[in-house]
């Protein structure tokens, strides 16, 4: 036994909340570094064509920016949490992924169409990549449900 009195759940999980693992960390600082990284090529793609671009290439252009920007603004706001987030970060981050994937099918599927080589093999890819981010989706929220319920359970009150 030990002199400590003993602590609620509730207390515990304040006094963790000021802490980042180094795992959180590194996975925060990487979304945020690609995402400005990846904002800062794909604008700089788009700036330095030497002639006028069709729009569904401004359109393309300006998703990827935006899903680039996206990502980094997820970076910043998991550095800047200080709280427990029972998986809010994970739901997050699989909600940028399957917009991510959704996307980027339809872009290449609308090129592909358009350059006559058919949708099929994008198609296929595309799906295989929407169908794994629908499973981190639903995987993301499922733990998050779980978190939230084991919290009700030790501290005895409603949602956060």
């Amino acid at each position: 036994m030990n002199n400590e009195p003993r602590r609620s759940a509730q207390d515990m999980i304040e006094h963790l909340a000021p802490v980042l693992s180094l795992r959180r960390r590194i996975r925060a600082v990487t979304a945020l570094m690609a995402g400005v990284a990846g904002a800062v090529f794909v604008s700089t793609l788009w700036w330095s064509e030497p002639g006028p671009l069709p729009g569904r290439t401004h359109l393309a252009f300006a998703l990827f920016t935006a899903l680039c920007l996206a990502w980094a603004a997820y970076g910043g706001w998991l550095l800047t949490r200080r709280v427990p987030l029972f998986a809010a970060d994970r739901v997050i981050a699989a909600w940028i992924g399957l917009a991510a994937s959704l996307a980027t099918t339809a872009v290449v599927t609308v090129v592909a169409v358009r350059r006559g080589t058919g949708a099929g093999l994008a198609l296929a890819v595309g799906g295989l990549f929407v169908a794994v981010a629908v499973v981190l989706v639903v995987r993301a929220h499922l733990r998050r449900a779980a978190l939230l319920r084991r919290m009700r359970e030790l501290t005895g009150r409603g949602n956060p």
